[in-house]
C-alpha cells in the first residue's frame, strides 16, 4: 500500500507493507515503481491510497 502521509490514519498494520509518500505526485510514482517491480497493478482508491495487487 502507498499512501500519502495525509492519508496514514487511514491504514492500519495488517502485515502489508505501507510505503508513505510527502505528496500525491511522489505517491503516483512509487506506485508505478513498485508495480512495474512486483509485476502487479496500482489501484487508486481516490481517498490518498494506493493499492498494488497482483491480478
Amino acid at each position: 500500500m502507498v499512501a500519502t502521509r495525509q492519508a496514514s490514519d487511514k491504514v492500519g498494520g495488517g502485515g502489508s507493507p505501507i510505503f508513505l509518500a510527502e505528496d500525491e505526485e511522489e505517491q503516483q510514482k512509487l506506485g508505478l515503481i513498485l508495480s512495474r517491480t512486483l509485476d502487479a497493478v496500482a489501484h487508486d482508491l481516490e481517498n490518498g491510497l494506493l493499492i498494488i495487487v497482483r491480478h
